[in-house]
């Protein structure tokens, strides 16, 4: 992982199986909430699902309008 997906995933981690909102990622990642930092988001939550993908017990959904989910166990 790089220190980017890490922090992410650490965001998601801590609440689990709770949607957190898109704008929190961006304020606590990169300290913004504009355009091109959504869009790095987007890349950066598709390298963690690949990442993932291994295991069917985790997964990471967006959850339109709001921000992602990461979806542990038997939340699948």
């Amino acid at each position: 992982l790089t220190q980017m997906e890490a922090d992410i995933l650490l965001l998601l981690a801590k609440q689990q199986n709770k949607v957190v909102k898109r704008a929190e990622i961006l304020t606590k990642v990169w300290g913004k909430d504009d355009y091109f930092s959504g869009r790095s988001l987007d890349v950066f939550i598709t390298r963690i699902r690949k990442l993932l993908a291994a295991d069917k017990q985790i997964a990471v959904e967006n959850v339109h309008g709001v921000g992602f989910m990461l979806k542990v166990g038997n939340e699948l």
